[in-house]
């Protein structure tokens, strides 16, 4: 540190009047003084560093020029890279037009998507993402989703056959069939504040069936009998922007859930429509990192949803929240005079996946990684 004096206040009121001259010189002389200070000071400063570095151990010297080194070089690293973006319900808007859709619905192209293909080096692949991730970001709160992609061969081939997702297992997750509403309380309240908003907008798409051709935007999907359609609003992370226009205030709501997946491969929102006599055969989800939401439209009688053996019923402007990673299966077997069965579906976070945990997988498993 500089030591700089400070000048006095002169407080002197019987001091004799001075010309501008004589006070520009006094200034002067008291500016040259100060300065003189100020190079003392400085000089024996550099000298007092100058002896102390003398002084110092020179490996302590060569230790502490190496953590300089390698914090310049790690600084120029990070701040060269940019972090990822996290595409939005928006933005996927925006973007999807330019990644093929077809009859209003996106397909998958990529032969590495990790949700429809299944291959030897998928691990690898997570592991080396979760790396990417933690390089730009930080591995605090990552021990689950290392320990479960680590071992994750051991724990889809070692789980119970009631529940086998089939692409990424999370450990140390709550298990069980079915979820209370207060599971995600916020998000069911608001879909169900809204169902006659979704219920209107359904039938007016709905109008457009008829028995020689299926409507645009819509997907028919393969049963063991009778005819299952879906109508994707966000399939696989990516939104459909034809199917969204179509229902605006529906796509506006999606924005509004808090715990809503619209960034990775695992988060869907769709209705989903069952001709009477329809069945869809036994599956299991893909993980077990969400909650799936059906907010019933329509709910004609002998409709049920049973997951993992446990039957239940749908119910006309109400939510029922099940883990779809168990052994599902649904059908309608109501009498045709009563029409389809209509849910909305929605997937949402599981609750005891943390924040830090879902900011992850959505690097993870973002579209197209």
């Amino acid at each position: 540190m500089v030591w700089v004096p400070l000048r006095t206040t002169r407080t002197d009121r019987r001091a004799p009047l001075r010309t501008p001259t004589t006070r520009c010189t006094t200034m002067s002389l008291e500016w040259l003084m100060d300065w003189s200070w100020s190079l003392d000071g400085l000089r024996d400063f550099i000298a007092t560093g100058i002896q102390s570095f003398r002084d110092c151990d020179a490996t302590a010297v060569a230790a502490v020029a190496c953590l300089l080194v390698l914090f310049v070089w790690y600084c120029y690293h990070v701040g060269r890279e940019q972090p990822r973006a996290y595409a939005t319900v928006n933005a996927l808007m925006q973007s999807a037009e330019a990644n093929g859709v077809q009859n209003g619905y996106v397909y998958c192209h990529s032969p590495e998507c990790v949700r429809c293909t299944h291959h030897d080096g998928l691990n690898q692949k997570l592991y080396h993402n979760l790396q990417e991730y933690a390089k730009r970001y930080s591995w605090s709160g990552m021990g689950r989703i290392h320990k479960g992609i680590r071992e994750q061969g051991r724990y889809l081939n070692s789980r119970p056959s009631i529940q086998k997702p089939e692409v990424f297992f999370l450990p140390d997750l709550p298990t069980m069939p079915y979820f209370s509403r207060d599971a995600q309380k916020h998000d069911v309240e608001l879909l169900e504040r809204n169902f006659q908003t979704i219920l209107c907008e359904f039938e007016t798409l709905y109008k457009a069936f008829s028995n020689c051709s299926l409507p645009q935007g819509w997907k028919m999907n393969s049963t063991p009998s009778g005819e299952w359609f879906t109508f994707y609003l966000v399939n696989q992370g990516m939104c459909v922007p034809r199917n969204c226009r179509r229902c605006p205030r529906t796509y506006r709501l999606l924005g509004s859930l808090r715990t809503c997946i619209g960034n990775n491969v695992f988060g869907n929102a769709c209705i989903s429509v069952l001709s009477p006599g329809t069945v869809i055969a036994e599956h299991y989800g893909p993980t077990n990192i969400r909650i799936r939401c059906h907010l019933g439209l329509k709910t004609p009688s002998n409709c049920e949803l049973v997951v993992g053996g446990e039957p239940q019923c749908w119910a006309e402007g109400r939510c029922l929240l099940f883990d779809d990673s168990f052994l599902h299966t649904a059908f309608h077997e109501g009498p045709p005079e009563e029409g389809p069965r209509v849910v909305f579906m929605v997937d949402l976070w599981h609750p005891n996946v943390a924040a830090a945990e879902r900011q992850a997988l959505d690097f993870i498993f973002a579209p197209g990684r």
